[in-house]
């Protein structure tokens, strides 16, 4: 050991973005870069060495250097593109995510970027074509899709969110801790064959992997998060842990239910790294997660109607709701880099959840006339009552689900111009759920049958004969098993027409699939899922790129696509079919000599065997028979660069149409149609005082279908909800950061420490997320009350990096 040292590092390319794959040798000695650049290589000490780093995309370096006997010594190279290879089409780092469509975000816009729920899907929210009126949920919905219909990735492992959320504030944290995060990738259609098999999106994200000791904290009235990560001393060991905590206390309690609220979400995220040698390299992600939802509402007072003849609705509730859900998630990673051009991989994982939902909530209503006199003593008191209610909830919902995938995957460089991928992955989906709720509602004095019975209800006039049966009930347990072979092979290729540059990807995806239920064993079933990706750089002065996707996205069921209205699972549902086309054009340029980039994007998607659904807050509830087709189309724009010279921001417009045909009933509106999204990411500081910087993250999206009462033929009501306007503002204090240094000795150990100033909902707008209906018998009139979300609330937020 005394005649040894050691040399390590991260590669680098000219965008300052790690490289990947980079043969780093001395001698007969050699090692490769990982996926964060990183390399660690043992050398003999006392002796001139020569470093040589290689890759097949750059120009070879060489670095001389003598080292002490057990001297740790870090370089960190920059390696330049090869001559013959023209500026964007190289195809590493940033241009490779260019040219096949994928937005980079970069992290440190994710943590500093205010929002009710700050995080990766905060920002993803200000993205063309992505859609979400929820400010307390992590769902969103891209380019007509729903919430199930986006793939999310951690390190290659697909991650799974819980099956029985009903409402945004039941949610807590999502599953990605940001300040564990490296790199996040998103894809909003027409993405490669070797992602999964999902209709809408991809969010690929890229935990980092430590080189030396760091921590962070943040805390504020939310919560708080503590992240720590080392290496060991030989440097073949690394670890970043992180823990989370959130009360959505603050949040809840500013809307218009006044409630006794006991919410505590906390998880557990652990990443271990083991560089065992040149050759292969292993990791371990681990995850535990518990959301404990305590909510026992008080009172509701909601105000509607019009100037002339205002309307309030006043609620008293009895009882509580207890639900939990706790997830255990768990993936082990092997890398086996056999040469400098061939590469395997070897992922297993494990996902675990618990959830329970039981509430039983007596809620009893007036609905009356408001007193508009602004001199009467009773002003805004409820003076007359029009009707008067009462409506009982009760569930005991309880599932238990235990999914395990096991993947190989394969990556072969055939030229300098061809790569070939590869992957075959088994899953085993195993789900007992047992459903037990119903609803019971009473106007008046008379209660309210279930509205899909068929009979005749007229009274007062005449006595009610029909059976006796809650308004609303499911009843169902069910066993499912679900076992899955999946696959995919691609090609990729770089070539040149003339003196333009082009960059082809052709692959195609398999998944056979058979639910096994013990009230009934499905079928086998098997789809073919070809895609391909043409991308040109054309010779020119502007420097554009033009893409072109078209393929075919299967989407096989998942459990909670299996599971009708009546709670019973169908195991023969076919996989939803959709076919995209889309064509785009990414324009970099200087203005103010600051670089920018325009991104439009043109879309159609054909959907066929569509598996109707209705959304309730997050809910989604499927009617799993394949019975309508569908299609989407829209164009999505974004502007970025720096408006303010060191920073990012970013202006974004999509318009998107959809619409369903269910039984040839003919083309009615989805429930994401979701017509005009504006959303504006925008960051500044004061010149005076650098220090002090703004962070505005504003979003407007026209309403959605989902207006109407979720037992109502849409085919007789498409009722909108209102428009969705959000606007969040940060203001904090950079103490010291990578841009701002600091002279004062209680910042030394800092790399980064602020103070912030969080505004949400800057301008208080009532947003709502459903509608709650109430009869009035008198008038016989049937009331949509809006169910608002969050109004104005402040924030402060500390952090706090060494």
């Amino acid at each position: 050991m005394a005649q040894t040292a050691r040399v390590k590092g991260v590669i680098l390319d000219e965008f300052n973005l790690p490289i990947e794959n980079v043969t780093v040798k001395v001698g007969d000695k050699g090692t490769v870069t990982n996926a964060n650049g990183f390399y660690f290589l043992e050398i003999s000490a006392n002796t001139k060495v020569t470093l040589t780093f290689s890759h097949v995309s750059f120009k070879k370096t060489t670095v001389e250097i003598t080292l002490k006997p057990n001297e740790d010594y870090e370089l960190n190279p920059v390696l330049s593109s090869k001559v013959e290879q023209i500026g964007e089409v190289t195809v590493t780092g940033a241009n490779k995510k260019r040219v096949e469509g994928i937005t980079t975000i970069d992290p440190v816009i994710i943590r500093r970027i205010p929002g009710a729920n700050a995080g990766i899907e905060n920002i993803i929210k200000t993205l063309p074509g992505v859609y979400s009126n929820n400010e307390l949920s992590t769902s969103y919905a891209v380019r007509g899709g729903n919430y199930d219909d986006n793939l999310v990735y951690v390190n290659e492992i697909e991650v799974y969110r819980p099956f029985l959320i009903r409402s945004g504030q039941q949610e807590g944290l999502s599953f990605t801790n940001t300040d564990m995060v490296e790199a996040v990738d998103f894809s909003a259609g027409g993405f490669q064959s070797k992602y999964g098999d999902k209709m809408a999106s991809v969010l690929d994200i890229t935990y980092r992997n430590p080189t030396k000791f760091k921590a962070g904290l943040e805390a504020s009235l939310l919560g708080g998060s503590l992240t720590v990560e080392g290496v060991s001393k030989n440097q073949k060991w690394n670890n970043i842990t992180g823990v989370r905590y959130r009360d959505n206390s603050l949040l809840v309690n500013s809307q218009e239910t006044e409630t006794n609220f006991r919410p505590t979400f906390f998880d557990v995220q652990s990443m271990v790294n083991f560089n065992a040698s040149a050759k292969w390299q292993f990791s371990f992600l681990g995850n535990i997660s518990q959301n404990r939802y305590n909510y026992q509402p008080l009172t509701r007072q909601t105000n509607f109607g019009t100037i002339d003849e205002p309307i309030a609705l006043l609620v008293f509730y009895e009882g509580q709701e207890n639900d939990e859900y706790l997830t255990m998630f768990g993936a082990g990673k092997a890398v086996y880099q056999y040469n400098e051009k061939n590469k395997l991989k070897f992922i297993a994982s494990g996902y675990h959840t618990q959830e329970q939902e039981h509430y039983d909530i007596l809620a009893q209503y007036r609905l009356g006339e408001v007193d508009s006199n602004i001199g009467s003593e009773t002003f805004g008191d409820v003076f007359f009552t029009r009707g008067v209610g009462s409506q009982l909830n009760h569930a005991r919902n309880n599932l238990d689900a235990l999914i395990f995938n096991a993947e190989v995957k394969g990556f072969h460089e055939v030229s300098e111009k061809s790569q070939v991928e590869w992957g075959i992955k088994y899953t085993r989906e195993d789900i007992r759920d047992r459903i037990v709720e119903w609803e019971v509602i009473d106007s008046a004095g008379f209660s309210l049958p279930n509205p899909e019975l068929d009979y005749i209800n007229d009274q007062p006039y005449n006595p009610y004969t029909g059976p006796l049966a809650p308004f609303q009930s499911v009843r169902a347990t069910n066993f499912t098993v679900i076992n899955r072979f999946s696959g995919y092979a691609q090609w990729n290729y770089r070539g040149k027409i003339g003196s333009h540059q082009y960059w082809l990807n052709a692959g195609i995806r398999g998944h056979q699939w058979q639910v096994l239920d013990r009230n009934e064993n499905g079928k086998s079933q098997v789809v073919f899922s070809p895609r391909t990706q043409f991308a040109l750089k054309p010779n020119w002065q502007k420097d554009m790129v033009f893409r072109f996707s078209l393929g075919m996205y299967h989407q096989p069921p998942f459990y909670r696509e299996l599971r009708g209205n009546d709670g019973i699972v169908n195991p023969n549902v076919k996989a939803q079919q959709s076919v995209h086309l889309v064509l785009s054009n990414d324009y970099s340029f200087k203005l103010w000599d600051r670089p920018f980039k325009l991104i439009s994007e043109a879309y159609y998607k054909h959907f066929t065997d569509v598996n109707k659904y209705t959304i309730d807050n997050v809910r989604i509830r499927y009617q799993a028979n394949n019975d309508a087709e569908a299609y989407a189309y829209g164009f999505d724009a974004r502007l970025n660069g720096e408006f303010v010279p060191g920073t990012e921001s970013w202006f974004s417009f999509g318009y998107l149409k959809t619409e369903e045909n269910q039984d040839g009933k003919g083309f009615i509106a989805r429930p994401t149609d979701q017509r005009l999204k504006f959303g504006i990411l925008f960051q500044d500081y004061m010149p005076n005082i650098p220090n002090v910087k703004l962070y505005l993250n504003l979003v407007y999206n026209t309403g959605l279908p989902g207006g109407s009462p979720a037992y109502a033929d849409p085919y007789e009501y498409q009722l909108r909800l209102n428009d969705y306007r959000r606007a969040d503002a940060g203001f904090s204090y950079i103490f010291k950061d990578e841009s701002l240094t600091s002279s004062k000795k209680w910042l030394q150990p800092f790399s980064e420490f602020s103070l912030g100033f969080e505004i949400f909902n800057l301008f208080n707008n009532q947003n709502a997320i459903t509608n709650t209906w109430v009869r009035d018998v008198y008038t016989k009139t049937q009331y949509g009350i809006p169910n608002y979300m969050t109004t104005r609330v402040f924030n402060l937020k500390l952090i706090a990096r060494l």
